[in-house]
């Protein structure tokens, strides 16, 4: 099952596909999680610069996942602000100073935070803060238009989600290999140049967003005012290499012919 939406300044536009059936977000929960730490940075719990990781790293490098953690272990594999590592184990640590800081329960947090003024009302997370959540599409098109017209952050702080941290750090971007600029905000991964990418060759260089092992993503593209999101039961894998690009050119070609 693969299920899509396209969400504009007009709102959702398109379904294809059964909208409320819940499955996984995998690591679309990361984006998610960013918002949360960003709300309570807001509200002066937590500073982005707070220390948190490893030595020398902070909250912000946990979220551009520039901290030097492994995928999913407590291994540091380089200095902060060396290298690109994609890091489960970052968001995991976010969300523990995050609590630390709060004193409130993750789950507790990003439903109150995030979920709820979403309308999000039947997504919960059902496992860790970087890949956890779980629930239909219906609820993923609100966070796509959130991240495409942000109400639950300032703009200053919601422009932390579409720019660049730490820039020029090479790594490997998941599923599609190493690239010398692999750019990353605060939780949305960036499209840039990057070649090759699980978006489409009419997406802009300013589109973001992210996609996750459980065979979803969702991107925004400033430059055409749209939002495109899509879960699946399909466990990401080269069928998604294919398809999510295809996809997303085709999203576009038809908002061009709107």
């Amino acid at each position: 099952m693969i299920t899509h939406g396209v969400v504009t300044d007009d709102g959702v536009v398109s379904v294809d596909g059964d909208a409320t059936v819940s499955l996984p977000w995998a690591s679309l929960t990361k984006p998610c999680t960013a918002i949360a730490v960003l709300v309570a940075v807001e509200d002066g719990s937590l500073s982005l610069d707070d220390p948190a990781g490893p030595p020398g790293s902070t909250l912000r490098h946990l979220l551009a996942h520039a901290s030097g953690y492994d995928f999913d272990t407590d291994a540091v594999l380089a200095a902060p602000a060396t290298r690109r590592i994609y890091s489960n184990t970052g968001y995991e640590r976010a969300a523990e100073v995050l609590v630390a800081a709060t004193g409130i329960d993750f789950d507790i947090y990003l439903r109150e935070a995030v979920l709820e003024p979403l309308g999000c009302t039947r997504t919960t997370l059902q496992g860790t803060a970087a890949a956890g959540l779980v629930g239909p599409l219906d609820d993923l098109l609100r966070v796509a238009a959130e991240l495409l017209h942000p109400a639950l952050l300032a703009a200053e702080t919601a422009a932390l989600l579409r720019t660049v941290a730490f820039p020029g750090l090479r790594g490997v971007l998941p599923g599609f290999g190493a690239q010398d600029h692999n750019d990353w905000a605060l939780g949305p991964e960036l499209r840039d140049h990057k070649s090759p990418h699980w978006t489409g060759t009419r997406n802009s260089p300013e589109t973001f967003g992210h996609f996750g092992g459980g065979g979803g993503f969702v991107w925004v593209d400033p430059a055409v005012g749209a939002a495109c999101a899509s879960l699946s039961d399909r466990p990401f894998g080269d069928w998604a290499v294919a398809a999510w690009p295809a996809l997303s050119d085709e999203v576009l070609a038809a908002l061009d012919r709107r």
